[in-house]
């Protein structure tokens, strides 16, 4: 597990897909575990300094990456883990 650089977008980047990128190495360096509840999306919008339409951009992307759900009426939760299948 390692630590997740500070949040600094590229140029070139688009916006949500930079948010997504760093919410999954959150995940991917253990700060965020499999089942924990996500912070809501207003409150990230506020966190990361952007429109609240871009983190929901954003948390979309992680889901159809597979990264988050979410549970109407609870939250967003990072997904558990998935095991790894080898193809050689």
């Amino acid at each position: 597990m390692g630590d997740v650089p500070e949040f600094r977008p590229q140029g070139h980047e688009l916006l949500y897909v930079a948010i997504a990128d760093h919410v999954a190495a959150r995940i991917d360096a253990g700060e965020l575990q499999p089942g924990a509840r996500l912070t809501p999306e207003r409150e990230l919008a506020v966190e990361y300094g952007v429109a609240y339409l871009t983190v929901r951009r954003a948390m979309v992307e992680l889901r159809e990456r597979g990264r988050i759900l979410t549970v109407h009426g609870k939250g967003t939760f990072v997904a558990p883990d998935q095991p790894t299948t080898d193809d050689a």
